[in-house]
């Protein structure tokens, strides 16, 4: 099952998070029919949001990750809420590039650049929100950027998504922050710890635990603050759509019931579709 954790390492100068995404990305793979590529970039970006979702205090704030690269994969996004419920779509699911020169998934082609944005919305009516460049767009590199400039944060990000056509074998990944004053020999051995980490994938395919990956990189004796399961949901329902309907008021609503006789919507979120037959149209018609 999916989890994601969050540890401190015993010195205090060092955060960290981690989590295993597998099933959480079958099941955007499933949901959105993404090809190798999208799924590669979706699910790198739903398992950032996971690893952020430890990182919510209040059960109102919802966290929103958004990729505006200019390749073809078009807008990736991914949105967590505190209780580590991800979901995610990817504008272009069906994209199809040839490998790149180290016979890998070309995410960075498939992404382009432009900009990364993560929105922070408290419920409040005015939400928080950060930006930076696309430096990469392999996206781990993306994030380690993210948190340097825009909030800065010494961060790294390692992210991982194996793919076999329509199976993902394994998905997951971590993130590690310095904290305030953290001394030059802590940098140091974080550093040298983080450049051993040569692919997230290996390690999760070989069985390795979120809680043993920060313990290689924050040492073994960090300490686990926190467990949540992760997994894939979504808040749109029927009624959500039906006060969508609402809104296009009477004009628009007759008109698609004179064009079409029906209304479909479809969640960019999780693919659910939503119809509306012609006598519920003119029920809503006649409740305006």
């Amino acid at each position: 099952m999916d989890y994601t954790i969050r540890a401190i390492s015993a010195d205090g100068y060092v955060r960290g998070f981690a989590a295993l995404t597998t099933d959480l990305v079958q099941e955007l793979q499933r949901r959105h029919f993404t090809f190798p590529v999208a799924s590669a970039a979706l699910g790198r970006t739903a398992t950032m949001a996971s690893l952020l979702s430890l990182t919510i205090k209040d059960k109102k704030e919802r966290i929103t990750i958004q990729i505006k690269g200019d390749g073809p994969l078009g807008k990736i996004v991914a949105e967590a809420d505190g209780d580590s419920v991800i979901r995610g779509y990817v504008d272009n699911p069906d994209v199809l590039l040839p490998l790149n020169d180290k016979g890998k998934l070309d995410v960075a082609r498939a992404v382009g650049q432009g900009s990364l944005y993560i929105t922070r919305d408290l419920g409040l009516g005015t939400p928080y929100q950060g930006a930076s460049p696309i430096v990469s767009g392999e996206l781990a590199e993306d994030f380690t950027y993210y948190y340097s400039s825009s909030e800065q944060t010494p961060t790294s990000v390692g992210l991982g998504v194996l793919v076999n056509r329509d199976k993902i074998i394994v998905s997951g990944g971590y993130m590690v922050q310095l904290l305030p004053n953290a001394p030059d020999e802590v940098i140091d051995v974080l550093e040298e710890r983080i450049s051993k980490i040569t692919s997230i994938t290996d390690l999760l395919a070989k069985g390795i635990t979120p809680e043993q990956l920060l313990q290689q990189i924050m040492g073994e004796d960090a300490r686990f603050l926190d467990k949540k399961d992760t997994r894939f949901g979504c808040t749109c329902s029927r009624e959500k759509v039906k006060t969508m309907l609402i809104s296009l008021g009477k004009k628009e609503l007759n008109a698609i019931v004179k064009e079409d006789g029906q209304a479909e919507i479809v969640c960019h979120y999780c693919n659910e579709k939503y119809q509306y037959n012609k006598e519920e149209l003119e029920e809503i018609i006649s409740s305006l």
